[in-house]
């Protein structure tokens, strides 16, 4: 069955990349692992209130993305995917409500903080691990999920830097609300001097 995505130009006569079930595994391990560090305290003030800002922002264009191409993929091809992604959204909302408060979270709060969204992104790795990625790599074409994975990558781009537990969670709104919340998210970015990235740590 195939998903209905834009064609993106081959490369070399095909369409190339990593197929979108690698995508999500490789980004799940690197937010656990940004998640379990800052659980784990140990941290200056300052180094804590960093790594906090890096999982916030990075966790945000993660479930930005997933949002934006992973669910309706799943939507689309999966059989009873209805359920399953409004199960994951409902989660998403309220990993997201639990960024908020871990970015806003004072020193001595955010360990705690941290740890319940470091219980939340292992739910939400195990549940894509456990059942939406292998039931799309089932389902749909290998091209189409390469073409996922691609638009994943590229999403995560211009997606939000903080969590907007209000915004739309589903297309069409969401891909047109996302980017316009990251370009007001990013300027706060730069003005705070706000670190975004894991390789800035």
């Amino acid at each position: 069955m195939s998903v209905h995505l834009p064609p993106l130009p081959p490369v070399g006569g095909e369409t190339t990349g990593p197929n979108v079930a690698d995508v999500i595994a490789r980004e799940h391990r690197e937010l656990l692992a940004l998640a379990e560090q800052l659980a784990a305290g140990g941290a200056d003030a300052a180094r804590g209130r960093t790594l906090a800002q890096v999982v916030v922002a990075a966790v945000s264009r993660h479930l930005s993305a997933e949002e934006q191409y992973v669910y309706p993929a799943v939507r689309a091809v999966v059989f009873d995917g209805d359920d399953l992604v409004e199960r994951e959204i409902t989660e998403d909302r309220a990993m997201l409500e639990a960024l908020r408060l871990l970015e806003a979270a004072p020193e001595d709060e955010r360990a705690e903080r941290a740890a319940d969204v470091l219980r939340r992104l292992r739910r939400h790795a195990d549940a894509a691990a456990a059942e939406l990625m292998p039931l799309l790599v089932r389902m749909a074409s290998v091209e189409d999920l390469i073409r996922l994975g691609n638009r994943v990558e590229t999403a995560k781009e211009a997606a939000p830097t903080r969590p907007h537990p209000g915004t739309p969670a589903t297309p069409p709104w969401n891909k047109v609300v996302d980017p316009a919340v990251a370009i007001v998210d990013k300027v706060r970015d730069v003005v705070g001097r706000r670190t975004t990235y894991p390789k800035d740590l």
